[in-house]
């Protein structure tokens, strides 16, 4: 799970596995997968770091992709 901000700045905790796509309208919408939408004040980029980073404790950094040319 990852720790957000709703824009009254009270924080929660979103499951990253359900979240379908993340926009700015200005402001930063998640859209999830039971349809339910939150509007957090991180931007869209923190947002996809902190998923990236929560995948990497989980899985591991996981493969590293060799140039094979």
């Amino acid at each position: 799970m990852i720790k957000l901000h709703r824009i009254n700045d009270k924080a929660f905790l979103v499951n990253s596995e359900l979240i379908e796509f993340v926009e700015e309208t200005p402001n930063t919408v998640i859209s999830m997968a039971s349809g339910r939408k939150m509007v957090v004040e991180e931007p869209s980029s923190e947002v996809k770091r902190l998923v990236i980073e929560y995948k990497r404790q989980v899985y591991g950094a996981g493969p590293r992709f060799i140039d094979q040319d």
